[in-house]
C-alpha cells in the first residue's frame, strides 16, 4: 500500500512557515502529515547539539515518516521537512555530514517538494538560529534539490501562501 502513497515534502530555511503550511495542507486534503522530528528532539536537549544528535535526528525523522506511512489511509501525505535538513545543518555547523545521511539521501525521494520562500518575516524561536543567513540557506536548498533532480516548486506570498501551495499540489496531482 505505501508504494502508492504520494509524499509531498515542505522544506526550506527556518521561519518560512513550513510547519504551518504542512498542517494546513493536511487539513485541506484530509490526510496525515509527518511532523519535524528535530523540533521535538532539540527541545529536549540539555547540551549543545553535536554530530551524533544530527544522526539521531536523521533516524528519528525516518522512523516518524515510516510510522505515518504505515497508518496512512489516503494516497497522499505531507512531510514537514525531510532529513535533507540534517545534511544542510551538519554542513553549516560542523563542516561535514554524517555518512549515514549521505548514503540514505538517494533512497528517500519525495514526489514533490514545496520550497518555502524567505519572504515571511523572521519569527524568533529558541530553536532557530541564523536569522541573517536566510538568503544563504535558500540558495543551499535550491542546490540540494537540484542535486537530487527533485521536482520542486517555490512557494511564496504571505496571505496567499496557502493558496499558492494548494495550487502547486493541484498542478502536481493533475499530472498523475
Amino acid at each position: 500500500m505505501n508504494k502508492q502513497i504520494k509524499k509531498i515534502a515542505i522544506v526550506g530555511p527556518e521561519s518560512t512557515g513550513k510547519s504551518t503550511i504542512t498542517q494546513q495542507l493536511a487539513k485541506h486534503y484530509k490526510t496525515l502529515w509527518v511532523p519535524e522530528y528535530a523540533r521535538y528532539y532539540c527541545a529536549a536537549l540539555t547540551e549543545p547539539c553535536d554530530l551524533q544528535d544530527e544522526i539521531n535526528m536523521y533516524h528519528g525523522q525516518v522512523a516518524l515518516e515510516a510510522s505515518v506511512l504505515a497508518i496512512a489511509e489516503k494516497d497522499l501525505i505531507f512531510c514537514d521537512t525531510t532529513f535533507i535538513t540534517v545534511k544542510i545543518w551538519s554542513n553549516e555547523v560542523f563542516g561535514e555530514t554524517p555518512q549515514v545521511v549521505l548514503d540514505a539521501l538517494p533512497n528517500y525521494a519525495y514526489d514533490l517538494y514545496l520550497l518555502m520562500d524567505i519572504d515571511l518575516p523572521w519569527q524568533e524561536d529558541p530553536l532557530r538560529d541564523f536569522p541573517h543567513k536566510r538568503e544563504h540557506f535558500m540558495q543551499i536548498w535550491h542546490q540540494e534539490l537540484q542535486g537530487l533532480n527533485a521536482n520542486y516548486v517555490v512557494i511564496n506570498g504571505q496571505k496567499e501562501r496557502l493558496d499558492n501551495a494548494i495550487s502547486a499540489v493541484e498542478s502536481f496531482l493533475k499530472k498523475l
